[in-house]
């Protein structure tokens, strides 16, 4: 049934021709697989995609889904296929390419900026995956994330609060010098010593700790590093992110990587991305 009043989290049409072609392409390969054999008729994708946008943005559980979407095990279904299929790892790169190309830039970096954030989770996270954050005293997961210097997605990997920034930092240096080879730069913060500065250099990139002068006092834009915090900033406007929700590390990956679609595709199309007390 057609919604008669769209959501704030609805895509336009122009947002919409960003993402169709990697939608379709992706139910065409499926098709021709065979995978689709049996199943009931087809959903339109884009009612599908403003679905998982309304539960990304506004934080509800599946379940709680408006009955104007489609069944909200449909929609659960049609998210997890995207993120086992490497969906949202391709849209983000196809968007991250157009928004670098806007900016007048190259397609692909040369650079990043690492960091770290610990958030506390729900009470459907299993207590295996998560752990305690001694410094910040957060109990729950951390997510490690690298950015270009526009501060867009270039990898995301999430883990147990406990893992310390430098073991996550390590992975999400190999997962960015395989994706973009290009990059040979790094910044981040003092919680990346010795051991992740060492792999980075092994890979090629040369790995910076911008430190804070411990003579300042209050708060401080820190060169480089304030490009990864305004990423976090932006990705907690999709309340899904205020905690971690899922019951999978890869979903909540997969909940990153939606947000930043939702923030790229909005940024191409010079919509405004509304806060919570816009929504």
């Amino acid at each position: 049934m057609p919604r008669q009043r769209p959501y704030p989290s609805d895509l336009s049409d122009a947002r919409w021709e960003l993402m169709e072609p990697v939608l379709s392409a992706w139910r065409a390969e499926r098709r021709g697989k065979g995978l689709d054999i049996g199943r009931p008729p087809e959903h339109d994708l884009r009612w599908i995609m403003d679905a998982v946008l309304y539960i990304d943005r506004t934080g509800i559980p599946w379940r709680y889904l408006p009955h104007d979407f489609a069944p909200w095990e449909t929609v659960y279904g049609y998210f997890a296929a995207w993120q086992k299929d490497g969906v949202f790892e391709h849209l983000n790169g196809v968007l991250r390419r157009l928004v670098r190309e806007a900016e007048g830039r190259d397609g692909e970096p040369s650079a990043c900026v690492v960091d770290a954030q610990s958030i506390k989770t729900s009470a459907n996270v299993p207590a295996a995956g998560q752990g305690i954050d001694a410094g910040k005293k957060i109990a729950g997961r951390k997510r490690h994330i690298g950015v270009d210097t526009l501060g867009l997605l270039l990898a995301v990997l999430v883990t147990a609060a406990s893992v310390s920034d430098n073991a996550g930092g390590i992975q999400v240096l190999s997962q960015i010098a395989q994706d973009h080879p290009r990059v040979t730069k790094a910044w981040a913060d003092t919680g990346y010593r010795t051991t992740a500065i060492d792999h980075g250099a092994r890979l090629g990139i040369d790995v910076e700790v911008i430190r804070r002068d411990p003579g300042e006092k209050g708060f401080k834009v820190i060169p480089r590093r304030w490009v990864v915090e305004r990423t976090f900033g932006r990705l907690m406007h999709h309340r899904r992110l205020a905690r971690d929700y899922e019951a999978l590390p890869t979903r909540s990956e997969a909940m990153i990587r939606l947000a930043m679609i939702d923030l790229m595709s909005r940024r191409l199309t010079r919509e405004a991305t509304l806060n919570w007390r816009g929504t």
